[in-house]
């Protein structure tokens, strides 16, 4: 029987890497050199894969596989392919690991290729950051300052930084003059910017049943990226020209990471819900017309086979350091996942958790988790809570929709007496923190000021506390002023 190698690479500490700055041009070069070590076809990163006759099987988000015929080339792709990517990016770290492939068992080899490669993720790597004195380095990063020429690469990286951004927006020949490095050239009325960090559910529901046919799982990640781009694309052609420009006629939005079944965008505050919502719904759109028939076949998620997405949004001033607001927006869309798959949720939805999505608006200097803000800063009191998301694309029993939640905001916007009912809410939450029976006070006297019956509804619903667990009471004012500041307030 014929024996040949299956080789796998993974990327690691991609985030650290990506956000080492709090200067979007870092962060944009940096996302783009992942983006061209992953997927890249046109210059010599793969090239010794390709000259010793390696077969591709995925390159997506920082994962590389390759199937080699012999031992000798997959030995010469294990000694340089490191090198040439850790010169290329200095501050990467890559693991690598082979495994012997007979026949078609491709399931018991990528099983084992994945246990491989999450032991070598332990073990330290040759640091190639040290050097002679003379070595000349970028004073943001502190990293070697790389010339893309020197390693063969096609130049200039500038191209690069474009390719995720003709990914999003098209490939228009105004799309460099409309994309900007610049975090200022996205802010308009106010400083609030948002990061987005958006990941597929249920891949590792398919990754189990395609995993023994490597063409068919070959084919299904080229699909899922293809869909996850396609998506991205659409929702921003979704948004109104308003929403599509910043100062300057400047697109206030630039993709980190779009590949795989992950999006990471930094954008404009306002724009972050429009964008999601859409993207969450071109998403299920797109992996059900491009997988659907790959699904189908392997009885997955019932008659109408697609994936969903969860995200996670975090509302920081342009000033608010970048890794800090992604460390946030990934904690979110953590939390968003875990509420997606609750048993009841599950078995309503043949098994795949429904999308949705979680927001915080960051308002002190405080850097921890969202947990220990959720005990800081939403719970007023014992048995109470501010904290009221996810809020999901589809109707969900005891959640409130998307489309719902952007209601009541822009309303506040269209009456008169909006005014009155933020200053009734926000005087309840004050008085949520002192004492429950004081805010019912507050409540009644708000009431009994005759709002029209809108604002009345309106009021009503932002404060009433619904049963969110067994212990725990939950109202989405909080979040309904937090997002009502950002997408209203005017400071320059």
């Amino acid at each position: 029987m014929k024996q040949y190698y299956l080789y796998g690479a993974s990327v690691q500490g991609i985030q650290s890497y990506i956000f080492r700055t709090n200067e979007l041009r870092n962060i944009v070069e940096a996302s783009a050199k992942i983006e061209r070590i992953c997927t890249a076809d046109d210059d010599g990163l793969f090239r010794c894969f390709e000259e010793n006759g390696g077969q591709s099987v995925i390159r997506a988000a920082g994962n590389i596989k390759y199937i080699f015929a012999t031992r000798e080339a997959c030995e010469k792709a294990v000694l340089e392919f490191p090198k040439k990517v850790m010169q290329y990016a200095p501050g990467i770290t890559l693991s690598q690991a082979v495994v012997e492939l007979e026949g078609n068992d491709f399931e018991r080899a990528s099983d084992e290729l994945e246990y491989k490669l999450r032991m070598q993720r332990n073990k330290p790597t040759m640091n190639v950051q040290l050097g002679l004195l003379g070595m000349k380095r970028d004073s943001k990063t502190g990293l070697p300052v790389v010339h893309e020429k020197d390693n063969g690469l096609q130049g200039p990286g500038s191209d690069a930084t474009e390719r995720l951004c003709r990914k999003m927006f098209g490939n228009t020949a105004l799309l460099q003059a409309r994309t900007s490095k610049n975090i200022n050239d996205f802010v308009q009325q106010n400083d609030w910017i948002a990061i987005v960090h958006a990941d597929g559910n249920g891949l590792g529901q398919v990754v189990q049943k395609l995993g023994g046919d490597k063409d068919t799982f070959s084919l299904f990640s080229k699909k899922l990226d293809e869909a996850t781009c396609t998506a991205a694309k659409r929702a921003f052609e979704s948004l109104t020209d308003e929403q599509k420009c910043g100062r300057k006629g400047i697109i206030p939005m630039r993709p980190i990471v779009l590949g795989g079944d992950d999006l990471t965008i930094v954008c404009r505050g306002d724009v972050a819900l429009p964008f999601v919502k859409a993207y969450l719904c071109y998403f299920e759109e797109e992996t059900k017309r491009l997988l659907g028939d790959i699904m189908s076949m392997h009885h997955l998620f019932g008659k109408d086979p697609h994936l969903t997405a969860c995200a996670g949004v975090a509302f920081i001033k342009s000033s608010y350091p970048f890794h800090y607001g992604y460390g946030l927006a990934e904690n979110l869309c953590s939390q968003a996942k875990a509420d997606a798959k609750r048993k009841e949720r599950l078995q309503a939805h043949d098994g795949l958790a429904p999308s949705c999505l979680m927001f915080y608006k960051v308002q002190d200097s405080f850097v921890e988790d969202f947990r220990s803000i959720e005990l800081r800063e939403l719970t007023p009191c014992r048995g109470h809570s501010f904290k009221y998301g996810p809020y999901y694309l589809h109707e969900e029993q005891g959640r409130c929709t998307l489309d719902r939640f952007v209601g009541m905001c822009r309303r506040l916007d269209e009456s008169k007496e909006g005014s009155a009912v933020k200053s009734a809410v926000r005087k309840w939450l004050t008085a949520m923190h002192s004492n429950v029976e004081v805010a019912s006070q507050v409540k009644k006297r708000a009431l009994a000021m005759r709002p029209s019956d809108d604002l009345k509804a309106l009021y009503e619903s932002a404060t009433c506390e619904e049963l969110r667990t067994e212990t725990v009471k939950a109202c989405m004012a909080y979040d309904l002023l937090a997002y009502h500041a950002i997408v209203s307030q005017k400071t320059k």
